[in-house]
């Protein structure tokens, strides 16, 4: 990604800890930028980002999307221009999660079956938030 292309303001798709989201770009200060997050694409993987995929290991992290206008700072390299609407981001949540366990619920293993069970605590979770 060229730094040239990125610009403050400009509504972006960033990829951030095996989650994906849209986001304003706030400030750039190369090789990273401040994002203020809008909406979820893709809600984060469970477990331990070390081991991906691997349900037997010390330490499985549940992993919480990012908050509606979190403020993060990325690497450009996680930064893609984005052109489209932007979700409301309760409903972009919901749906990240419904997308995420459907994906799962397609797999084997005890990976799988531990992250169904940390997003479905989330899912309940997300859903009683206001």
């Amino acid at each position: 990604m060229q730094e040239q292309a990125i610009q403050v303001h400009q509504i972006v798709r960033v990829s951030y800890k095996s989650g994906q989201y849209l986001a304003e770009v706030l400030e750039l200060k190369p090789p990273k930028a401040t994002v203020k997050i809008l909406a979820v694409q893709k809600h984060p993987d469970q477990g331990d980002l070390h081991h991906p995929m691997q349900g037997d290991v010390l330490m499985f992290h549940q992993r919480r999307a990012l908050s509606y206008q979190e403020k993060i700072m990325v690497p450009l390299g996680a930064i893609q221009p984005y052109q489209g609407e932007v979700p409301e981001y309760r409903g972009s949540l919901l749906l990240a999660v419904e997308q995420e366990l459907a994906r799962l619920r397609e797999m084997d293993g005890s990976w799988a079956e531990r992250s169904i069970q940390e997003l479905e605590t989330l899912q309940r979770e997300y859903a009683a938030q206001r």
